[in-house]
């Protein structure tokens, strides 16, 4: 391979949506080039967000061959992967853990290539350049969350740490419905999901699963109004602006599931999925009037009637939240990698890990035991 360089972009309309997207990010929705610029074209991230475009492009005698989306990051908001910790121990031994450079996608917990490339030469530019500029800047870390399991384990062979948290999937073994997984679960389970989705549809209207061209900009509206709320309760702010919701129905709305609950020909709650090859992502939800279970409804049972009809293999529904284990979602592991440059903090970051790893993989254990294909 020619000489390989890499240079950092301030913002991704910089690089061209075809050379970005053809780097092999296999049709990740999150990491696409349309998705990264909505976000920027909204002012969802950049100036005053704390979420500052530095994504790095890889070039071999001029041409792309691989990108990573990257912020400089002056806060932990909006990761999922947590490090608040670790910020409060750096600043109580007298350093400055902020800003941080972090490969990541922004407010989005779903597994995804971060490393896009496919030459692992070009994947392990990416790494050191991360470092380099980490290191150059004075910054005292960088991070990539929410990574492969694969590029987690080439991570870990670069020398940067390896984490694994947890979140909540649900798998598709096939199922031809939804009472086919049903028929999976034990029969205790079984009838309380039942009763479950019959209390949430008894809430006097009805619900659509709408994508592509069947949603309308009054939908975007009703959304935005969930999420504003959902937003305002659990962030303070919500993080993406109206214009984001905008530009995501010109340029995915393909891409897009929104589940809607309309009584009285009004929404009144609503449950926004992103659509990839193998997987549907769930990201907001929202409601303005309260009605017994429409929340799992919408958000979980839904989910799986449309990754069983697409046959997509698993459901990604956020972060947190073992209520999800009673509906028939199961524990996954999740992956990010870590470069720390103060030596010292590196070495209490990795007994840290090390701890963290070993209760990770206890609860695993337990609540598979535990979990809902269980008989009873």
């Amino acid at each position: 391979m020619a000489e390989l360089s890499v240079s950092v972009l301030p913002r991704i309309d910089a690089v061209d949506a075809a050379l970005w997207d053809a780097c092999g990010a296999g049709g990740d929705p999150f990491t696409s080039h349309r998705f990264l610029s909505a976000l920027e074209a909204s002012g969802s991230v950049g100036e005053g967000t704390g979420w500052h475009p530095s994504h790095l492009v890889a070039r071999v005698a001029g041409q792309v061959v691989g990108v990573a989306p990257a912020y400089l990051k002056t806060h932990s908001q909006g990761e999922y992967i947590f490090d608040h910790g670790w910020a409060e121990a750096w600043h109580r031994a007298g350093g400055q853990y902020y800003p941080k450079l972090q490969a990541a996608v922004p407010f989005t917990p779903a597994t995804g290539p971060r490393l896009i490339a496919r030459d692992s030469r070009v994947q392990a530019a990416l790494l050191a350049a991360m470092a380099q500029v980490a290191g150059q800047a004075g910054l005292s870390s960088a991070h990539v969350t929410f990574c492969t399991a694969d590029e987690r384990a080439f991570g870990e062979s670069q020398g940067w740490l390896g984490r694994t948290t947890t979140q909540y999937h649900w798998l598709n073994a096939g199922y031809a419905s939804y009472e086919d997984f049903l028929a999976a679960l034990s029969s205790r389970k079984r009838k309380a999901l039942r009763k479950e989705r019959e209390r949430a549809n008894a809430f006097g209207g009805r619900i659509l699963s709408l994508t592509g061209d069947d949603l309308r900009p009054e939908h975007w509206d009703a959304m935005w109004a969930f999420y504003q709320d959902t937003g305002g309760r659990k962030w303070g702010r919500p993080y993406l602006t109206r214009a984001f919701f905008d530009l995501l129905h010109q340029v995915m709305r393909d891409d897009c599931l929104l589940v809607l609950a309309e009584r009285d020909g009004r929404p009144v709650a609503g449950a926004l999925n992103l659509i990839g090859q193998e997987a549907l992502f769930g990201r907001y939800w929202g409601c303005i009037e309260d009605h017994p279970c429409l929340h799992f409804e919408l958000c979980y049972h839904r989910a799986i009637d449309f990754a069983i009809a697409r046959g997509l293999s698993r459901v990604e529904a956020g972060a947190q939240g073992e209520h999800k284990l009673a509906r028939g979602y199961m524990p996954a592991e999740t992956h990010s990698l870590h470069w720390i440059a103060d030596p010292g903090f590196r070495r209490a970051v990795e007994d840290y890990l090390r701890r963290e790893a070993r209760l990770v993989g206890e609860d695993m254990a337990e609540t598979a035991e535990f979990g809902p294909f269980r008989r009873g």
